[in-house]
């Protein structure tokens, strides 16, 4: 079997990948920590190994902590001059932005990311920390309170040390969703990034030195969830935490935040719909959800999992995508004509399968058949076929996140049977609707019972625009826009009577 070609690694890239052993990092220094256990970071692409990553352990992830607070008290960060700390953060993302091939590289290898798709989301970390500085220097730190008889305004404060856990689909981009706002509002962090990709994560902690971030402003502790993760959820010295992932473990973590009374934000799972109209641009919508279901092979939670298409126009919907569907390129990430790589493990290969399996036996009928898939000279790596089912929407791969290239389709005869469709499930995080008729796909963004809805396209991301779950698919608040700036500041009321 001929072996994949691919692009010879860039030098910087190559010396940080031939290092035995790489450790977490704490107070501007690489901690190896108490413990000898590793967790080795895997080639979706090939299933060779990438890397060797330290497990640290509880008492590690308590350094961390506590080197986050004392430089938050030290005033390194937290009561610099807020145009002072913006200009760091600005330099922070030239430095990224200089060193986006090297990061881009790292993602792509590390999470099975189609290269040109790791740059966008490099370019998507540095276009948050810009967004983040610039804003915070256009907020006021004082509001004034016009109540009568009483001097009175509120001020904002950081609030100190802040904990980031991370998942494994959009490790850099969502690392930049989380720095940005936290630091410009003078936080400090601890970042616990995901066990099967944490490499750009440890990268960009040493850029940050470069950038001259003081050290113990951003501090990574990486490590298994179940012992690294649930100690940084578990410590009552931090002020705020922030968890990406499923519900599952977002439970697990809003209930140890509960117990310690520290706020915590989720962002979770989704299942999200896509209503077509009859009255579309058929081509043209094909080709989106193509496109939407098939990027980073469909590990995405905001994705539009189910597809609920207008009775007149199914049959050739479906023709449609099918077709689009069996011409897409899959192959390894750093492959130049690859259109969808792997996914990001063994273990979500068997997730996929198992739910095509079990959709099947639940009485799903297989429009494209899916399955695993086989790449020349990458015998080892993580492929699977894109796939569409359809039948009752009370099937189990309906109604659960399957996080693969994988849709279900449903049919629909009127407006108010096709919201109620897209209504019917436990997440609430993003759908979309697909019409000409702009009154009506108003009308039917704004009936979603979801936290985002998008006319004529999906995934639709920008700084800005506030973006949210609600039910299984989110609590806390959300992220990318000027409330996620303000979820970082506590406010204190000053008042003096004035009789």
């Amino acid at each position: 079997m001929a072996t994949v070609s691919r692009p010879a690694l860039r030098p910087r890239v190559e010396a940080f990948l031939n290092k035995e052993r790489h450790g977490g990092w704490i107070n501007g220094r690489e901690v190896m920590g108490g413990g000898n256990a590793t967790v080795t970071s895997i080639d979706p692409g090939t299933g060779l190994e990438l890397a060797r990553v330290a497990d640290l352990t509880a008492e590690d992830v308590a350094a961390a902590v506590d080197a986050a607070a004392a430089t938050f008290r030290s005033n390194a960060w937290s009561t610099l001059p807020i145009n002072e700390r913006c200009a760091k953060l600005h330099r922070l993302a030239d430095v990224v932005e200089a060193n986006q091939s090297d990061l881009a590289q790292i993602e792509s290898m590390d999470a099975g990311k189609i290269l040109s798709q790791a740059e966008g989301d490099v370019a998507n970390f540095v276009d948050s920390i810009r967004y983040y500085a610039d804003l915070a220097q256009h907020v006021q730190p004082r509001t004034v309170l016009a109540v009568k008889g009483h001097d009175a305004w509120t001020v904002r404060h950081p609030w100190g040390p802040c904990g980031f856990i991370i998942p494994w689909n959009f490790p850099f981009l969502l690392l930049g969703w989380g720095l940005g706002p936290a630091l410009a509002a003078g936080n400090t962090v601890v970042v616990k990034p995901a066990e099967d990709t944490p490499l750009s994560t440890l990268y960009v902690a040493r850029l940050a030195q470069e950038a001259g971030i003081p050290d113990g402003v951003i501090n990574v502790v990486p490590g298994r969830g179940e012992t690294t993760g649930a100690a940084l959820s578990n410590n009552p010295k931090l002020k705020r935490m922030s968890f990406t992932g499923s519900p599952e473990v977002g439970r697990l973590v809003a209930e140890s935040c509960g117990r310690n009374l520290v706020p915590v934000k989720c962002e979770l799972g989704g299942k999200g719909a896509a209503v077509i109209f009859d009255d579309v641009d058929l081509d043209v919508t094909a080709q989106k959800l193509v496109e939407a279901i098939t990027f980073h092979t469909g590990q995405v939670c905001c994705d539009a999992t189910r597809w609920l298409v207008h009775e007149k126009i199914y049959d050739r919907f479906v023709d449609e995508c099918v077709d689009r569907l069996r011409s897409v390129r899959i192959g390894h990430q750093c492959e130049a004509d690859s259109e969808m790589g792997p996914v990001v493990s063994a273990k979500q290969r068997e997730r996929v399968l198992g739910y095509l399996e079990k959709g099947v036996a639940g009485g799903a009928k297989l429009l494209l058949e899916g399955g695993a898939a086989q790449v020349e000279g990458c015998d080892g790596g993580f492929f699977v076929k894109p796939a569409l089912l359809a039948g009752s929407l009370d099937n189990v791969a309906a109604r659960e996140e399957i996080f693969g290239p994988v849709a279900y389709l449903g049919r629909f005869s009127s407006e108010s049977e096709a919201v109620a469709m897209a209504n019917d499930t436990d997440y609430g995080l993003a759908n979309s609707v697909w019409t000409s008729d702009l009154a009506r796909a108003q009308r039917v963004a704004e009936a979603f019972d979801c936290g985002n809805g998008w006319i004529n396209a999906h995934n639709v991301i920008a700084h800005g625009i506030p973006y949210a779950g609600i039910k299984k698919s989110g609590m806390g608040g959300g992220v990318l826009s000027p409330e996620t700036l303000f979820d970082y500041w506590r406010s204190i009321s000053v008042a003096r009577p004035l009789n």
